[in-house]
């Protein structure tokens, strides 16, 4: 810290040290560094040095009063780390002092509250746990430990969208004890982040908590007003894959139970929140009930029998978390959901290595070829190698085979248990397959559908990765197909236990599984119809990618025609903010006549292009057939180029459900990529090239749309053309109706 002059400061009873940062504009970090403190506590009196460059301060554009005003519900933080009393309220801030979190136990009820400089975010909510059989933790409580600590490093993703990821935040854990006799125990642990915060639950061992049931996690996020949200329904059949909504929350409940995260929303202040969860592990995973007053709940997606959680002391649960910022870009820049994972336990990765691919499966969705066995069977030898030999022709990493396996014929959607994991249809060489591609440089993609008949899987699952591993397939894309609730959960004599939902703990916990076996035999995961991402690629770096929200597909086969055109700019701050997606995009011929006459892709040829910048995933396809590339190479030659593993990534404008513009560095050399797309309004976005190194110069490769291009009457207009530019560069990007472009920057 500079020494510019100092001011003494004398500490007033009932301020803390978050409201004196408040106040000079100052982080907690620089003032507890300048003055020597250990721990973020104040006594009335004391003399603190303020730099005089924080009491000049300008005013924050969220600060309304150079005082923190304490809210009605809320007292004074507590001067003392621990605490025996019945009652308590402990504060903890973000590194740069913005996010200020507060616990209070009042008449001992726990609740949190969050704000951001001095605006209220998260009003006073209450937190516990119920069991049943088992007393409850969510009341009678008092506070018998209270410890602060911070954390500060950088680690390096061994794939990504950034390549350095910084974990800083300030840890607050509050360590409670009923008051009751039986004197049970938990700890409420809170981590704040620059860009928002987590929170969670720890038991420790425990006798009464020992294979209890959980029907109930009592955690309420109490919003402060109507926000906007961008939501879709939970407890539907087709799982994840809806169309976002765009409402007030309180309409949410007029139509549906829950909402699945990450729940975004905007407030009437300009800020962006989302909810969602890290590390969701051995635990169901959360949807949010919306309640009266603005009030969301956390509901636990449940089992057959209504109970929660399975589990027994000692447990943690997954993170709720809270993101916060300024303008919508920057949620897809907070890593702190990465963050609040463990980090890879797999140890050397060298093995999980990005790429892109292509497959027959959009010739299967078009009704071209089949899964099933049959004269329009896709999967057949000849065909693989045909798909093959265009991979090694372009350079393309890997190819994708659906349907090569028994099981597919008949209604291959109610009768998973037909699959067989190891054993082809009789057109299809397995072997043959794999070492012509081997010969021609070319990996081999796996295919693993289940039909949601999670036994039959798991009881082939081990031979079956090992088959890949010997035949030097080392990526696999699963499915789980069937409409929810779709789990047979049986006993070991085969009996039907009760039916189960895809995002319960019965198929978290078989989701881990596969994950962990394929691990085993240094197999990468590509998983459809899958539990939503809560950061496990940290700890397991072979889970790769997964669907998990309304993809491509939907544009060749939907009943609705296909997804409109502001759903590719909803995506990116919605579904996005969990992890990478398998949405498919490079399609290249956009109406389908020969095969689905009243179904298209409602985009432009060049928005097509832009997702490769705009949707991230490590595996990456090229998903339409491979004739219809070969018609349009100079369109094409993006594809190509475009790498998928990022050294950084940088979110230049955007707003949500209207256009954004996304730059990602290339990790394995110094170009820059830039994707920008719109709804199906057209714009012209201004857009500095600041992100480009200074002083040096490179030649932009653009695919624009075509002066007259539009989704609706000309979507395959493409203007390629280059231009010189530097970091001093401003872009007037156009984009047509339902449009996009695509740039590839390169050094000279």
């Amino acid at each position: 810290m500079n020494n510019d002059g100092m001011i003494m400061y004398q500490v007033q009873p009932g301020e803390t040290i978050y409201s004196i940062a408040w106040k000079y504009n100052a982080s907690v970090f620089d003032i507890m560094t300048l003055n020597r403190l250990l721990y973020p506590i104040l006594v009335p009196g004391q003399l603190l040095q303020i730099p005089i460059r924080f009491v000049k301060h300008e005013s924050h554009p969220y600060r309304t009063t150079t005082s923190f005003p304490v809210s009605k519900t809320e007292s004074s933080c507590e001067e003392t780390i621990y605490d025996q009393s019945i009652d308590g309220t402990y504060c903890i801030s973000s590194p740069d002092g913005k996010v200020q979190v507060t616990f209070m136990l009042q008449q001992g009820i726990p609740y949190y509250h969050v704000r951001y400089f001095d605006k209220d975010i998260i009003n006073p909510s209450a937190l516990g746990l119920t069991f049943k059989d088992t007393e409850p933790l969510d009341h009678n409580f008092r506070s018998v430990n209270v410890t602060y600590g911070s954390f500060d490093q950088s680690w390096t993703q061994p794939w990504g969208e950034v390549k350095e990821i910084r974990n800083q935040y300030n840890e607050l854990r509050v360590a409670l004890e009923k008051t009751t006799e039986t004197r049970l125990r938990m700890t409420i642990a809170f981590r704040v982040y620059n860009c928002g915060l987590g929170f969670r639950y720890e038991l420790p061992k425990q006798e009464e908590l020992i294979n209890f049931k959980l029907i109930n996690e009592e955690t309420e996020f109490a919003l402060t007003d109507d926000h906007q949200a961008w939501w879709i329904p939970a407890y539907q059949p087709e799982r994840y894959e809806y169309l976002y909504r765009n409402t007030p929350i309180s309409s949410i409940s007029k139509s549906f139970r829950a909402v699945h995260t990450p729940f975004t929303m905007k407030t009437a202040d300009g800020l962006y929140l989302s909810i969602h969860e890290a590390d969701l592990n051995d635990y169901a995973s959360m949807t949010l009930m919306p309640y009266q007053n603005h009030t969301l709940k956390a509901d636990l997606v449940p089992w057959s029998d209504s109970v929660k959680v399975r589990g027994s002391s000692p447990l943690t649960t997954p993170w709720r978390t809270i993101q916060i910022a300024e303008k919508p870009g920057d949620l897809l820049t907070c890593y702190l959901n990465l963050n609040l994972n463990k980090p890879n336990k797999l140890g050397n990765v060298s093995w999980v290595k990005p790429g892109k691919y292509i497959g027959i499966w959009w010739g299967m969705h078009l009704g071209k070829y089949t899964w099933s066995s049959g004269p329009k069977h896709g999967a057949t030898t000849e065909n693989a190698k045909r798909y093959i030999d265009f991979a090694a022709k372009y350079g393309i990493p890997m190819v994708l085979i659906e349907g090569w396996n028994i099981g597919w014929d008949g209604d291959w959607l109610k009768h998973g248990e037909q699959f067989d994991f190891t054993t082809p249809h009789e057109d299809f060489d397995l072997e043959e397959v794999a070492s012509y591609a081997a010969k021609k440089g070319v990996k081999i993609m796996g295919h693993h559908e289940t039909s949601s008949v999670i036994q039959n899987y798991e009881q082939q699952m081990e031979d079956a990765f090992a088959l890949y591993k010997e035949l030097g397939i080392d990526s696999v894309k699963t499915g789980y197909v069937g409409q929810d609730p779709a789990i047979e959960r049986r006993d070991n004599q085969g009996n039907l236990i009760g039916m189960e939902w895809h995002h319960g703990q019965y198929m978290v916990n078989h989701y881990k599984k596969v994950i962990e076996t394929a691990a085993k035999y240094q197999i990468m995961l590509n998983v459809h119809e899958p539990i939503k991402d809560t950061g496990e690629r940290r700890t397991y770096p072979n889970m790769m990618t997964r669907e998990g929200a309304r993809g491509q597909e939907y544009n060749a086969g939907s009943p609705d025609g296909g997804n409109p055109p502001d759903h590719t700019t909803i995506l990116p701050f919605t579904r996005m903010l969990a992890g990478p997606f398998d949405y498919t995009p490079g399609i290249f011929d956009l109406f389908f006549d020969e095969y689905r006459p009243y179904n298209r892709v409602k985009h432009t040829l060049a928005k097509e292009l832009a997702l490769y910048v705009v949707l991230y995933s490590p595996l990456q396809m090229l998903a339409d057939l491979p004739e219809n590339y070969e018609k349009n190479l100079p369109a094409f030659k993006f594809l190509l180029d475009v790498p998928v593993d990022w050294q950084d990534t940088k979110v230049l404008n955007g707003e949500i459900g209207e256009y954004i513009t996304v730059a990602r560095k290339d990790r394995n050399s110094e170009d820059w990529y830039l994707g920008s797309i719109t709804n199906e309004i057209g714009r012209i976005l201004e857009v500095p090239l600041t992100f480009l190194t200074p002083s040096k110069k490179y030649m932009a490769e653009i695919y624009a749309d075509g002066a007259n291009a539009d989704w609706i009457t000309n979507p395959y207009s493409l203007h390629i053309h280059q231009l010189l530019v530097d970091s001093n560069t401003v872009l007037n990007i156009r984009l047509a109706n339902g449009g996009g472009q695509a740039i590839r920057f390169q050094g000279v």
